[in-house]
């Protein structure tokens, strides 16, 4: 499936010209081509799985201005936490051979007879085969005054582009819907500082995906961020003459605002297909090769049904389009459905939801086990002893785990349901070994909290090294102890990377291991006997005024040091590169060595003191050590990858720094406490 073709063979010279000749024409190309309708995540990764399978030219056409986009990431822009650049992306470059992308051009019609895609200047272009990536669009429901001014969707990034336009001058906007789309809506409205209140028509928010016991949970954390939810209220009518004004609900109710924002669902884009004839219900009718009624004719993503059910979150559409475009290519593949999983953060809340949830409350078929605590809510739904379904709300660290307990339909036993109800946890279990068999939720880089779904949405979307991964996700960006990881999803064979700061980190470790082993091996420098009114050395230890300084450097190179340690965990102190602050780190180290050389005379002392002394030469020891393995970490890979190696000695060393690390800053304390006020 992965395996990668020359766009062009070197006795294809021919085609090869036909090809460049079409690419530089700004009409239709006249040799047929792979046509993909909608250039959205399912299209370009259609688009790209068959420029690896076959050498024919491949059409994309999208009706948006903006070329390729992450529309994973709107509402991150709505929010303002990610840039317009972060947004956009481009096809892979070893798609650039054969993928010819069209924008703003929109297809209107199929001639099957002919064999034609037209687009709407009327231009026809020869097809092999026809790829729908259409998605869908925003459900309007009839409303009397929806089509005042000031009413808004959130679908796409145009609609994004208008949402920030009004944002600068809205005083109060409803989103009306409480669904995933409508709160993601409220998030990034809210983000702009607009007055926000949601309103929805079902008893709670995100019925589809979580209990009422869930829903209520969730809009009690959103309203403590001060956005009002309003649930169990429908909208009878907007007023307004020209542009909106206020809302009339179906109770009576008025509620002024200036700015609807509709989420009230979507409809699938299926249109074109149903005016060529294919097969069409709620969406285009297709098997579980992604074909329609026609064998040359695909469709995937949100416009797909297949065995009657619509899909209308990313995952599925991307693996719906790897599939449609090998059997496009000429080989054999079959698409599964897996059960919907829900997991993100609505407006700060972090949401998971997976299996058979939907109407959980009324069913008598499921058992239900519930911990409801500090940390939030969270429910396991089980069926004739396995596992069925699962509903958070709030932080939940174990929830990869039970995402692919749920998705395996796994047995539970009764001794784990009862560890959950009183902990609100599930006996761990070990992630498979290939990385790319972990569930979509289990985290791979822990510093930025990227999940394996989030790198594989990223591969799809045409991240095929590292660096791409990482600027797209943030992956590897902190520590970089994730890297081989990576490494091994995007199948990158090439020997891993020296840290840049390699050769410095391994001196500045070789230098602070071997101070804090002389300082324990050498005799005390000998105090002089004879008065003196001339400077010796003995006076860095014994001056009262001198030995403050030392020990005053001493405890500010401490407290430095532990700031730095906070850095990939305090979000405000994550700025800069790390492997710079890394290499501060351990200098901050071997300086640390020379200040208590001079505050102490290479003395451990006894009782309190030698505590304090063995502690602290012990954590720069052990971080010195720590310091030699990063910097041989690329040599350290021959041995296999992290987590194939029976003994991590870089996590050995980061537990022997932290164990002799624990108790420093109590004697530290202690030791100031002694000398000053006894």
């Amino acid at each position: 499936m992965d395996v990668k073709t020359s766009a062009i063979s070197e006795g294809n010279a021919t085609r090869a010209d036909d090809i460049a000749s079409a690419r530089d024409s700004d009409g239709p190309a006249q040799i047929p081509a792979h046509i993909i309708v909608g250039g959205g995540p399912a299209g370009t990764r259609a688009a790209q799985q068959l420029a690896r399978q076959t050498s024919d030219p491949i059409l994309l056409f999208s009706d948006e201005k903006w070329g390729g986009y992450n529309r994973v990431k709107l509402t991150p822009l709505l929010a303002r936490e990610v840039n317009l650049g972060q947004v956009r992306q481009s096809l892979d470059l070893e798609t650039s051979e054969t993928v010819t992308r069209h924008d703003s051009t929109r297809i209107v019609g199929l001639d099957r007879e002919k064999r034609v895609a037209i687009d709407h200047e009327g231009r026809e272009w020869p097809y092999l085969s026809v790829v729908f990536a259409t998605g869908s669009h925003a459900f309007r429901p009839h409303i009397p005054g929806l089509d005042l001014r000031n009413v808004y969707t959130f679908r796409s990034l145009n609609d994004v582009e208008h949402l920030i336009a009004r944002a600068q001058t809205t005083r109060h906007t409803v989103v009306i819907g409480g669904g995933l789309l409508g709160l993601e809506a409220a998030r990034g409205m809210h983000s702009r500082g607009a007055k926000v209140t949601i309103l929805e028509n079902e008893p709670w928010l995100m019925a589809r995906q979580l209990d009422r016991a869930g829903g209520e949970e969730l809009a009690r954390r959103i309203g403590e961020l001060g956005i009002t939810v309003r649930t169990h209220c429908a909208v009878r009518q907007v007023i307004g003459t020209l542009q909106v004004e206020g809302l009339l609900l179906a109770g009576g109710d008025h509620i002024a605002c200036d700015t609807i924002v509709l989420c009230t669902g979507i409809r699938p884009n299926n249109q074109i297909a149903r005016e060529a004839g294919l097969k069409v219900g709620r969406g285009i009718t297709v098997d579980a090769q992604m074909r329609t009624s026609d064998p040359d004719i695909f469709a995937v993503g949100e416009c797909a049904e297949f065995n009657g059910q619509l899909e209308g979150l990313v995952a599925p559409g991307l693996e719906q389009a790897q599939v449609a475009a090998l059997n496009a290519a000429g080989q054999t593949a079959k698409y599964t459905r897996r059960e919907p999983t829900t997991r993100l953060k609505v407006v700060g809340a972090p949401v998971f939801s997976a299996g058979d949830v939907e109407q959980a409350d009324q069913r008598d078929d499921l058992e239900s086990h519930i911990w409801q605590g500090p940390e939030g809510y969270r429910r396991l739904l089980v069926k004739r002893g396995r596992l069925a379904g699962a509903i958070a709300v709030g932080e939940w660290d174990g929830i990869g785990h039970v995402q692919q307990l749920v998705q395996s339909r796994a047995r539970i036993g009764f001794f784990a349901l009862r560890t959950f109800r009183r902990t609100g946890s599930l006996p761990d279990e070990e992630l498979p070994d290939a990385v790319a068999a972990w569930p979509p939720a289990a985290t791979v880089c822990n510093c930025t909290g990227v999940t394996r779904g989030q790198l594989g949405d990223a591969i799809a979307a045409g991240c095929a090294s590292i660096e791409e991964l990482a600027r797209m996700t943030s992956a590897s960006t902190v520590c970089g102890t994730c890297k081989p990881l990576l490494q091994e999803l995007t199948g990158d064979d090439a020997p891993p990377e020296a840290d840049r700061w390699a050769i410095p980190l391994l001196a500045f470790s070789f230098v602070a291991a071997i101070g804090a082993l002389l300082y324990v091996a050498l005799r005390p420098i000998a105090m002089t006997d004879v008065f003196s009114t001339d400077f010796v050395v003995s006076d860095l230890f014994v001056d009262g005024t001198l030995k403050q300084i030392s020990g005053f450097t001493l405890l500010g190179l401490s407290v430095l040091a532990g700031i730095l340690s906070l850095r990939k965990r305090v979000k405000w102190l994550n700025f800069g590169d790390y492997a710079t602050w890394r290499m501060i780190h351990l200098a901050i180290g071997v300086i640390a060595v020379a200040a208590l050389v001079l505050h102490s005379g290479l003395r451990l002392g006894t009782n309190l003191n030698l505590a304090l002394m063995l502690s602290f030469l012990a954590t720069i020891a052990a971080g010195a050590v720590g310091g030699a393995i990063v910097a041989s970490e690329h040599k350290l890979a021959a041995i296999g990858p992290v987590r194939e190696r029976k003994v991590d000695p870089r996590k050995i060393s980061w537990w022997l720094h932290m164990l002799a690390l624990w108790p420093l800053p109590l004697l530290l304390m202690l030791h100031i406490i002694t000398v000053y006020f006894y």
